[in-house]
């Protein structure tokens, strides 16, 4: 009885220790199809002006602006990443290093695409990006400005897993999870929020659930502050 009891623990430990390495980076085992569609979760589409706003061709700005953004959360990240790995045959390490590379460009990083419709291309420089609480009005909590900062388009897990539309621009923007005083910028009590893209008196938004990867990374920053 003695003998088959150790065999018996012996063969737990050998299991265990096979099983460890491959919980540890779960990301790392997803296939093509399972990282796509975790890729693509997390990709919202809107407008910023109105579909019917008065059509008059104007030289310096666009009637109204096709929008598309994509939340970069930490498992968008990892989809990313892992799409690069099986494209490109990387190492395990070669993969947590584009992660890694990812999520020290910021607290998180929203990718946005606008296409301007009709009138001028061009989109102006003081285009603006704000986090806020989804349908935000008047005397909430303040909305979150982001930074854009096209550095990071040759961050290769910050690119997402959709092909590049030509028709669009393309935009990351940084944006904080954690205040000046190092709490969390949104309250646990926050289910959704939303993006809002303004361009000239243009305004559109898209909304997201808050995930909780984003919460725990929120949680992480804070305690280090």
């Amino acid at each position: 009885m003695g003998r088959s009891f150790i065999a018996g623990l012996l063969v737990m430990l050998s299991s265990a220790t096979e099983v460890l390495p491959q919980s540890k980076e779960a990301y790392l085992s997803w296939s093509e199809d399972q990282a796509e569609k975790v890729g693509k979760s997390m990709r919202a589409d809107g407008r910023a002006g109105g579909r019917f706003d008065f059509r008059v061709i104007r030289t310096e700005r666009a009637v109204n602006y096709k929008l598309r953004a994509t939340w970069l959360t930490p498992e968008v990240i990892r989809a990313t990443a892992r799409l690069e790995q099986i494209r490109r045959r990387l190492s395990d390490e070669q993969t947590m290093s584009l992660v890694a590379e990812a999520e020290a460009a910021g607290h998180t990083v929203v990718l946005v695409e606008i296409d301007p419709r009709e009138g001028s291309g061009v989109i102006p420089l003081d285009w603006r990006a704000l986090l806020q609480v989804k349908d935000w009005k008047p005397g909430m909590s303040e909305s979150i400005v982001g930074a854009s900062t096209p550095a990071l388009k040759n961050t290769k897990a910050l690119a997402g897993v959709f092909r590049r539309d030509y028709s669009y621009d393309v935009f990351w923007v940084v944006f904080p999870l954690v205040s000046d005083n190092g709490a969390p910028v949104f309250a646990d009590s926050v289910r959704e929020i939303e993006l809002l893209v303004g361009i000239h008196e243009k305004e559109g938004t898209v909304s997201w659930t808050i995930p909780e990867s984003i919460r725990q990374r929120a949680r992480a920053l804070s305690s280090k502050k």
